[in-house]
């Protein structure tokens, strides 16, 4: 059976172990100094304090999801029940929520990009830099 709940500070770990598998699978552009240094703000900064939503499979954490207002912060799945339903499931259950979303997603993220266009997302803009000035292009994406 499938939920989504919000997270609470037993969930850190595992967020941070499908984050780190995540990233892993899809990430393959990031430097390992760059890696390295984003997990420590995700571990560190990012999964306490951020209200993140967890996608449960059989009561285990499959996935996770940071919502601002309308913005997909983060959508992360656990790389080995990808192609599942599960992201999809979080932007509607976000959408469901907030309307119509957006996101920021880096550009050499292939199957990330081709995800969210089949979300029903366009392409609205570009940064050629992330948000912490690492050379990581960012395409601005809206649900239409």
């Amino acid at each position: 059976m499938a939920t989504i709940r919000l997270s609470g500070p037993a969930d850190v770990a595992a967020l941070a172990d499908i984050w780190r598998r995540s990233v892993r699978a899809t990430h393959g552009f990031l430097s390992e100094r760059d890696f390295v240094a984003i997990e420590r703000i995700v571990q560190q900064d990012y999964l306490p304090q951020a209200p993140l939503w967890v996608f449960l499979a059989d009561g285990r954490p499959a996935g996770f999801m940071g919502l601002s207002g309308s913005h997909v912060d983060a959508l992360f799945v656990d790389p080995a029940l990808r192609g599942k339903g599960i992201g999809r499931a979080m932007l509607a259950h976000a959408a469901a929520i907030a309307g119509a979303l957006s996101v920021d997603v880096n550009e050499q993220n292939a199957p990330a990009v081709a995800f969210y266009e089949r979300m029903g997302f366009r392409c609205v803009g570009r940064s050629p830099l992330d948000d912490a000035g690492r050379p990581y292009p960012l395409l601005h994406m809206r649900q239409q």
